[in-house]
């Protein structure tokens, strides 16, 4: 009985910070279907070895060029994360 009191009081307490507070609630998030998560991380993992023997065989261009694309993907991810 205490343990479901205290569960009423917290759903009560989020209840009203929720309330007063609307950016406190969930949103719901885009999903990606599996295959395509599974498809993005492969060509992202392709990609990182692809700029690692860049890196390597370039030098300074190659790390400027990782560099680049590192910058460009944490920008679309900063922007996906903001909607």
């Amino acid at each position: 009985m205490a343990t479901e009191d205290k569960r009423q009081q917290f759903e009560k307490i989020v209840a009203g910070l929720t309330a007063d507070y609307p950016s406190l609630t969930r949103r719901s998030r885009h999903q990606w279907p599996r295959p395509v998560l599974a498809a993005f991380a492969v060509i992202a993992g392709l990609t990182w070895a692809a700029l690692s023997v860049a890196m390597v065989v370039w030098g300074t261009a190659g790390v400027v060029l990782t560099c680049a694309v590192v910058a460009v993907a944490g920008t679309l991810v900063a922007i996906e994360t903001r909607r």
